[in-house]
């Protein structure tokens, strides 16, 4: 069983580099292209800009166009079309000089709208001081409503999507208000749900909320026409908050120095030191793989586990701003495989290709 699963997770981690990053980037290309056609230059550059310095949150999600039974070009094409979507919206919200509640709350609605099959749209740019897009939002989202509305166990998983979407929408709505009055928005904000997630903290939620993993795996699983309620559940459960919360836990322990310099609100920034950091990081690790072992095809969740410790510790701001030392007792802490896919994940960085 051992050889059966080393043999697997090589497969999976060939094929991912091999055989999804290229669609990825034919993908990119396509949106790239696009979004050089924005009539609005605001728009059309933080379009382009989010593609370009956001590519690796493509890259990542789209691990889940290798789960079993999922037809590979076209999750891939969802997952890039969703993620795009997140990461438009959050330069968006970031990066134009626009704190307006209204403005971000209308235009998340997209991330809702994409997960509905049908042809409901919002006028998602109805606050938003910049208007013309060309189209490219409603493209997006136009584009996962296709995908979403071909997934045979789609009724079992829908409230289940929504929720997340929902949950993310609102962090990327209160995160992004003016620093005087952010904190106390979030923090009235998940106080709401803490009670049904007594082992984590408010900001440790509001990470797991960040993540667009959960939806991925969802919507991967969806495709089975056999999926069940109970594995959804498992599956909503595992992911939220433990694997989510972990995804991003990770990215913004890499990004604590930028994010410091920027003004910008980390979670990671809430720990008292580095010691709680690496013990709430070993926490969140080891409950996702205790998590993974409780679904269908355990291996494959495992590997987006120890692939996502592999992705983030890899980059060279894991290594910077005194957190050398937390970064390699992590690696160390970590399995085999972990170190395995860090190794990887450090020559793809060398080639660009991550």
């Amino acid at each position: 069983m051992v050889l059966k699963d080393c043999f697997y997770r090589f497969s999976l981690l060939y094929k991912f580099i091999n055989r999804i990053f290229p669609i990825v980037d034919v993908e990119l290309k396509k949106y790239t292209s696009l979004a050089e056609r924005i009539p609005d230059p605001v728009l059309s550059r933080q379009a382009l800009e989010s593609i370009k310095k956001k590519k690796f949150h493509c890259q990542g999600g789209s691990v889940y166009a290798l789960y079993p039974g999922v037809s590979q070009k076209d999750m891939v094409h969802f997952i890039v079309s969703y993620q795009t979507i997140s990461d438009y919206l959050d330069n968006l919200c970031d990066r134009a000089g626009v704190m307006e509640e209204e403005a971000f709350r209308q235009l998340h609605l997209a991330m809702i709208d994409a997960l509905l099959p049908g042809e409901s749209y919002n006028d998602y740019y109805k606050y938003y001081p910049y208007r013309n897009d060309g189209g490219y939002l409603t493209l997006l989202v136009s584009e996962c409503k296709k995908f979403v509305s071909t997934l045979p166990s789609y009724t079992i998983i829908r409230e289940k999507i929504l929720f997340l979407a929902r949950l993310y929408s609102d962090l990327q709505v209160y995160k992004h208000l003016a620093p005087e009055i952010r904190e106390c928005r979030m923090a009235g904000w998940f106080s709401n749900y803490l009670d049904y997630f007594p082992e984590i903290s408010g900001w440790e939620f509001s990470a797991a909320a960040g993540s667009t993993l959960g939806i991925f795996m969802l919507v991967a699983a969806a495709a089975d026409p056999e999926l069940d309620n109970l594995e959804a559940w498992k599956i909503f459960q595992s992911y939220f908050p433990w694997i989510c919360g972990l995804h991003i836990l990770l990215d913004y322990y890499i990004d604590l120095d930028e994010d410091k310099d920027g003004g910008d609100l980390n979670f990671v920034s809430y720990y008292t030191n580095e010691i709680k950091c690496l013990e709430r990081l070993k926490l969140f690790y080891q409950n996702s793989l205790e998590e993974s072992a409780k679904l269908r095809y355990p291996v494959f969740h495992s590997t987006v586990v120890d692939g996502l410790m592999a992705m983030y510790l890899s980059d060279p701001k894991a290594y910077t701003g005194g957190r050398k030392l937390v970064t390699a007792e992590l690696l160390n802490w970590c399995g085999y495989y972990a170190r395995l896919m860090h190794g990887v994940c450090s020559q793809l960085r060398k080639t660009n290709r991550l």
